[in-house]
């Protein structure tokens, strides 16, 4: 399937039809159709950027994001492991010793979402 069909078939999922998503999108119709049907390769970067945040899909991809993860904190996960796996198992094994005592530093955690 390619990336053209996986948005169509997201948007018919989400959306009533593709010319309610390109609404609320202000997309010109006719110009996400052609996209759609000719492919998303000549769409503008940023265009398809926001049509994948809309259908929380992930960009590189087209896979679904997992329910409250956002656009950006998924970019900067794969951005993360990118790094990671260029690593030797000593760089690697570096990081998780200081990811361990980071997150025993109260100044370091991740405020969580229940308080």
């Amino acid at each position: 399937m390619t990336k053209a069909e996986v948005l169509k078939k997201e948007i018919l999922r989400q959306y009533r039809s593709v010319r309610q998503f390109a609404i609320e999108m202000n997309i010109p119709y006719s110009t996400l159709v052609t996209a759609l049907d000719r492919g998303i390769d000549g769409m503008a970067y940023g265009t398809v950027i926001k049509m994948c945040d809309k259908l929380r899909l992930n960009p590189v991809d087209f896979s679904s994001l997992e329910r409250d993860a956002s656009l950006g904190a998924v970019l900067l996960e794969n951005r993360v492991m990118q790094y990671y796996v260029k690593l030797n198992q000593e760089g690697r094994d570096k990081i998780l010793g200081l990811m361990d005592d980071f997150i025993q530093i109260d100044k370091y955690k991740a405020k969580s979402k229940n308080k």
